[in-house]
């Protein structure tokens, strides 16, 4: 038995307690094959101080409530934005909520075969058993029509044009044909299922979404997150909890993450707090989620290599890791912002981290 912990548990096993606690509070109705009420799920995923759960996610409620009520009709959700403003962790959360599991996954780009996205033999049983149900190998998609769950499809518009095809098929159908079945060659959707996509909306991938697909499922852009403090929490939270998943003892420090998310916020909207344009980089978006990762990072370094305290002292050289990948003019772009922007900014915080310029 392996007795290492699991490096990053899913949705359903981090906030166990807050679902079992919103099914004991659920009194609202229930749609065919969910767990949750509509109500229930959007507190799940917006928090709900009363209650005492969480806050997991930072959209306008109207959004996420459109999402909600479109798993809830016979037409899937597809969820467009740019990378890093957690599409697919919005996925989660709402599979974990409806369906209390999140690992029926597809990943779009993996795909290139009918089988892969529907079923596929196990070739030892086919041979001496010859078809039947046992030799049968269900898909992400065959096992959420048959248990009536969510099924996350990330990437949707990665896949070639024959899988989207056959995605049609289901959305409108509701079906899978398996002849080899004989008799029982047809699995019938059962309540519950429904799929959630999402496409990157910077890299539209490969091959293009079919308009019969796109009226097969309601379209929500998923926004960058508009405020600074509601970013600072997440950036704070989200860090906070992969450090302690790392099995490193490190609080993120209030100030660094200020700082840090700041960097980002204005780097990726091309403008200041106060107002004044910014040069963007061209080879990252400068996400939320990057964002958490050079936090992540550095509570890791300041627990191995550092006093055990997260530091402004060393922010650049992670910033450096995530921000310049392979475009040449990042790196001015980045030298023109600390000479222009962070030189000016007040506070001994600011001026630490501007000394820094450096080793840009």
């Amino acid at each position: 038995m392996n007795d290492k912990a699991i490096q990053r548990p899913t949705a359903e096993t981090l906030y166990h307690h807050e679902l079992e606690r919103l099914r004991e509070w659920d009194s609202g109705p229930i749609p065919p094959g969910w767990n949750l009420s509509p109500l229930a799920v959007e507190k799940f995923v917006l928090g709900d101080d009363e209650l005492d759960i969480q806050r997991k996610f930072v959209a306008q409620r109207e959004l996420v409530t459109r999402i909600i009520i479109s798993l809830a009709t016979n037409r899937g959700a597809m969820l467009i934005g740019e990378p890093g403003t957690a599409k697919s962790w919005l996925s989660e959360l709402l599979s974990a909520a409806i369906s209390g599991q999140s690992t029926l996954t597809i990943q779009g780009g993996a795909i290139s075969q009918t089988s892969q996205l529907l079923y596929s033999w196990n070739e030892a049983l086919l041979n001496t058993q010859g078809p039947c149900a046992e030799a049968l190998i269900p898909s992400p998609i065959y096992q959420g029509m048959l248990d009536g769950q969510l099924v996350r499809f990330e990437e949707i518009a990665r896949c070639p044009q024959h899988i989207q095809d056959a995605i049609l098929s289901i959305m409108s159908e509701r079906q899978i044909m398996v002849p080899e079945l004989g008799k029982d060659s047809v699995l019938f959707a059962r309540e519950g299922f429904n799929i959630i996509a999402t496409s990157n909306s910077l890299d539209s991938g490969i091959y293009a979404m079919s308009a019969a697909l796109k009226r097969r499922m309601n379209f929500e852009t998923i926004p960058p997150i508009r405020d600074l403090a509601d970013e600072i929490d997440v950036v704070m939270r989200e860090s906070e909890k992969l450090i302690r998943l790392s099995g490193v003892e490190v609080k993120p420090d209030a100030l660094t993450i200020e700082v840090l998310t700041t960097l980002f916020h204005e780097l990726r909207n091309g403008q200041t707090l106060d107002g004044r344009s910014t040069d963007r980089l061209a080879a990252t978006v400068m996400s939320t989620a990057e964002a958490v990762s050079v936090a992540h990072a550095m509570g890791v370094h300041a627990y191995y290599y550092g006093s055990g305290t997260m530091a402004l002292d060393n922010l650049v050289h992670f910033l450096i890791g995530a921000a310049l990948k392979d475009n040449k003019d990042d790196r001015r772009r980045m030298k023109h912002y600390f000479e222009t922007e962070v030189s000016i900014k007040k506070g001994e915080h600011w001026q630490q981290v501007y000394e820094q310029r450096r080793l840009l």
